[in-house]
């Protein structure tokens, strides 16, 4: 399936967070449905179950038993990296960012996607797709989530210029207040390798995160794909007593690219991003 058909962004989203809420709903090692079931349940094609599998299996979702089935994976030992004061300061990322718009449209949550924000499957959510490049070179898909209710008037223009945050507070009055992140391996497929112009099963980082405003209320999840070669984490750990540190206006977080929460707002991580200077 070609990354520019409109809609097939969207398409395998969907499909994937279908194939995902049937992963939830079970326990370790039980079966799933086989790709033909998946392709009659859900009526896409095999092609993009396929795709959805594929990406499912890579990050340790989903395992293939030759002549058995597809089955539940083993749960993920989770590790935290969260400092004692559950704030961090980090230094600005390197080069120029920007966006470029692959799908937004409005729909219906979904019920993944609604347990999440904590909202009714069937209310409405604004669905963004966007590649975002550092000086002109593809380096992250972003797929976010937003409650439509929140974002009246929502413009393409905000999603492709500027920091999303401050258009939320400016233009919706919406301050986001805290983040929580999760961060793993994967490797991309066929469609995102050709948007992030690597080879097709390269090394990548998957990030989830779900942003929350001043009063607890979930505004955002977003899961964000970020170029293996291009993007790694550094933690920082602190280990006794220090000094109070003024924060760093201009830095950013790990999947949370410049200018994002640079308002005094703060995030629930203790990991920092840098952009590596190799390709």
């Amino acid at each position: 399936m070609e990354a520019d058909v409109p809609g097939a962004v969207l398409k395998r989203e969907r499909t994937r967070d279908a194939v995902l809420e049937l992963i939830e709903s079970r326990s370790p090692g039980d079966a799933i449905p086989s790709e033909r079931a998946l392709c009659s349940l859900l009526g896409v094609s095999r092609p993009t179950v396929r795709a959805a599998v594929d990406e499912l299996v890579a990050a340790g979702l989903l395992v293939r038993e030759h002549g058995r089935g597809m089955f539940v994976a083993p749960a993920k030992i989770t590790q935290e990296l969260v400092a004692g004061d559950r704030s961090l300061t980090v230094p600005r990322a390197a080069g120029t960012w920007s966006s470029r718009l692959l799908e937004f449209t409005t729909l219906q949550a979904g019920a993944r996607v609604g347990r999440k924000l904590r909202m009714s499957p069937a209310a409405e959510i604004v669905y963004v797709a966007r590649l975002r490049l550092v000086d002109g070179a593809p380096m992250a898909i972003e797929h976010l989530h937003i409650r439509a209710e929140l974002v009246p008037g929502l413009s393409a223009q905000e999603l492709e210029s500027g920091d999303l945050y401050e258009h939320l507070r400016t233009r919706h009055d919406v301050h986001v207040r805290e983040a929580v992140q999760a961060i793993e391996p994967t490797v991309v497929t066929r469609a995102e390798a050709k948007l992030l112009d690597v080879p097709e099963l390269s090394p990548a980082l998957l990030f989830e995160r779900l942003t929350s405003d001043t009063t607890g209320r979930p505004v955002e999840y977003v899961h964000s794909l970020y170029r293996g070669d291009r993007y790694r984490i550094v933690s920082r750990l602190a280990l006794g007593p220090a000094a109070e540190v003024a924060p760093d206006r201009e830095g950013h977080h790990p999947g949370i690219p410049p200018g994002d929460f640079a308002h005094g707002d703060t995030i629930t991580s203790s990991t920092r991003g840098d952009i590596q200077t190799g390709g």
